[in-house]
């Protein structure tokens, strides 16, 4: 899929040391706290808050920590379908009417950072679930997991090559437009890779809601592909016509003029 970025006018805006000094205290906040509570769980007292905070939540449950990555990897597939849905209507321009163009796609690249974060979670979970745990090597290589190797090694590619197009959205001034619009076709490769191991892969699969859910979410986004390709192979018919017009602009003056 081919992202264009949007014209944006340039805003000159004043710069204001305020900014940087409350981000600067904000990141110091966030890592003291870290950095106490690390500390405060060393303690008796942080130990003893440790097995409540364990028996209040249940988190030493096998149960807890299955429909944690159940629930995230749904709510990950979920958010990468509307990454998709969102750069097909940034690319086709079919929303312009109805959106600011530059708040359709910065709303895309958030909620591509977003569906990484659930990725991330439903991983990290794996890791920590007691009846099938995951090794960090068997999460990270494709192929090796003891859990329908196939279809979860499909997963982690689709993980990698969505992670690979969203890094792109700092990356595209760098690397120029042209190569950011051909990574951004492996964003369709990603969300089919996600889509074969959510069906393949996924425990609520054979549920008739989950059937539903991949079947909607795939035919809207084939939809707006071939809508998409439709729209692609118009502007450059559109663009040879033009073409074809100016090179034989010139004639039709010669022509008259003799």
């Amino acid at each position: 899929m081919s992202i264009e970025h949007p014209n944006q006018p340039s805003r000159t805006q004043p710069s204001s040391p305020w900014r940087a000094i409350i981000s600067v205290f904000a990141t110091l906040l966030v890592l003291g706290l870290i950095l106490l509570g690390a500390l405060f769980s060393l303690t008796p007292s942080g130990q003893a808050a440790g097995k409540w905070f364990t028996w209040f939540f249940a988190l030493d449950t096998v149960q807890l920590w299955w429909y944690v990555t159940r629930a995230s990897g749904i709510v990950a597939y979920l958010l990468l379908w509307f990454s998709m849905v969102l750069g097909l209507a940034v690319t086709s321009k079919y929303l312009d009417r109805l959106l600011d163009r530059m708040f359709t796609y910065d709303f895309h690249q958030f909620i591509s950072l977003l569906s990484i974060a659930f990725v991330v979670l439903h991983v990290a979970v794996l890791m920590l679930d007691r009846y099938l745990p995951y090794s960090i090597w068997q999460v990270l290589v494709p192929f090796i997991s003891p859990y329908r190797p196939i279809w979860v090694g499909v997963g982690v590619i689709g993980f990698y090559l969505t992670l690979l197009v969203t890094v792109t959205f700092y990356l595209r001034k760098r690397i120029g437009m042209r190569l950011f619009r051909i990574i951004h076709v492996l964003s369709l490769v990603g969300y089919l890779g996600a889509t074969l191991h959510g069906v393949y892969a996924g425990t609520d699969s054979p549920l008739p809601a989950m059937q539903l859910l991949y079947k909607g979410t795939g035919l809207v986004v084939i939809f707006l592909t071939v809508f998409w390709l439709a729209l692609l192979a118009l502007r450059k018919l559109e663009a040879r016509r033009q073409a074809l017009a100016l090179a034989r602009l010139p004639r039709r003056r010669h022509a008259t003029s003799n």
